[in-house]
């Protein structure tokens, strides 16, 4: 059998695993594992943090944060787990939340006569139909980020229209649709 270049790397990566001169015993005593769940744990909850705040700024709250003393906990890791699960709790409420808009049977009403979720037609894109210059007045992050209407979530369109609609616009931008279910 002829030995290549790989095989002979991946040989020597083999005994150096298997004959590496840390034991078991040592490494477990000297921590790896737990920075290695401290790090996860960091990572996970920066992104449950960053799931909850896009959530809420989508839905025209401020930004969420806890205040909590690390010096209160005997470890950091038992703080970090604490974090996490702190923010854990909070993506899951404020998730509960973004699914239900405060009008969401009207946005729904006015969905079943305006057209599919992801309708990517001009001039009028997605389950509400909302033309550019709505999409960029009232939810130009989402604009920014993720494209027209019709590539954004079904709520995502709710709290961008639930956005017009506490600024004063109404249910106007739907004149036909929001007299058929009884809006306007």
């Amino acid at each position: 059998m002829r030995l290549t270049r790989t095989r002979v790397l991946l040989l020597a990566l083999l005994v150096s695993v298997v004959w590496s001169p840390v034991t078991h015993a040592q490494e477990a005593a000297s921590g790896p594992a737990l920075v290695s769940e401290e790090e996860r744990l960091v990572r996970e909850t920066a992104r449950l943090r960053r799931e909850t705040n896009r959530m809420r700024r989508i839905m025209g709250k401020r930004r969420f944060s806890f205040r909590v003393d690390p010096a209160a906990f005997a470890s950091t890791l038992e703080y970090r787990r604490r974090l996490h699960d702190a923010w854990k709790a909070q993506l899951a409420r404020t998730a509960r939340r973004f699914r239900h808009p405060p009008h969401l049977r009207a946005w729904r009403c006015i969905h079943r006569y305006e057209g599919p979720w992801k309708d990517p037609h001009a001039p009028y894109y997605g389950g509400l139909q909302m033309d550019l210059a709505f999409q960029r007045t009232y939810g130009r992050m989402l604009l920014r980020s993720k494209g027209t209407a019709n590539r954004w979530t079904r709520f995502e369109q709710m709290w961008v229209a639930e956005r017009a609609l506490r600024r004063g616009r109404g249910f106007h931008p739907w004149p036909n649709t929001a007299r058929y279910c009884g809006l306007l």
